[in-house]
């Protein structure tokens, strides 16, 4: 496949999405970059042509099957085809069981683990034809850990692993790279480097991408150097 082949990112902001979509585009993918308020992404997009790459902006609401698949449509028509597609968006209630809404837990589930579902659907789709492709999710602690009051958070990242397990061991085997990232940490920049920066995040999955397949991961942990785990 052509070098130049897109990377779609679903979920950006300006900490760990941006920081994606700058990765990518160095490497040279052409990359889209989505959120629910696309408005906020000229910044990003501006960052990443500054430096010499091509990047768009898209609205998607992740949670939203036709939204996803208009999102993959219109971006591959504009980018080219997708190469690699990125879910990295969440959902979180802070609240004890006793406290959480039932419309307010589907919601989170929803934006935690369905959103990436059908991202990972539809780049399975086109990349089966295409008989390659990388498939990233970023998960949590909560990924593998339920604190008390994180119900409304867990289920979703619990559940979005258990997606990017059954979907590497399906995929993978036919040349397309799915991996779960566990984040153990806060997202941020300190002196102390107590916080995962996002520029490292960032090169973390594009290492990974870039992983030979005779060593390919399903599943990495990233957590700063002082974090107790």
């Amino acid at each position: 496949m052509a070098a130049r082949a897109s990377c779609i990112v679903v979920g950006v902001g300006p900490g760990l999405g941006a920081a994606i979509g700058r990765r990518f585009a160095k490497a040279g993918h052409p990359v889209a970059l989505a959120a629910r308020r696309p408005e906020r992404l000229a910044a990003y997009v501006g960052e990443i042509e500054a430096a010499g790459g091509s990047a768009r902006a898209y609205g998607c609401d992740g949670t939203d099957e036709s939204q996803m698949i208009e999102l993959f449509e219109r971006a591959e028509a504009d980018l080219g085809p997708a190469r690699v597609a990125i879910y990295n968006a969440s959902g979180r209630v802070r609240k004890g069981i006793a406290e959480i809404g039932g419309e307010e837990f589907i919601e989170a589930w929803m934006r935690g683990c369905y959103g990436g579902f059908l991202l990972g659907r539809e780049a399975a789709k086109r990349m089966l034809a295409r008989g390659e492709g990388t498939i990233l999710f970023t998960g949590a602690t909560a990924s593998v850990k339920s604190y008390a009051g994180s119900a409304g958070f867990a289920v979703g990242k619990y559940g979005l692993r258990a997606l990017a397990e059954s979907m590497a061991r399906e995929l993978q085997p036919k040349n397309i790279h799915v991996a779960h990232f566990v984040i153990d940490g806060a997202i941020g920049v300190d002196e102390g480097e107590a916080r995962l920066e996002p520029d490292a995040i960032a090169e973390a999955y594009y290492q990974t991408h870039a992983q030979h397949r005779s060593t390919w991961s399903w599943e990495v942990a990233l957590r700063p150097w002082v974090e107790r785990f």
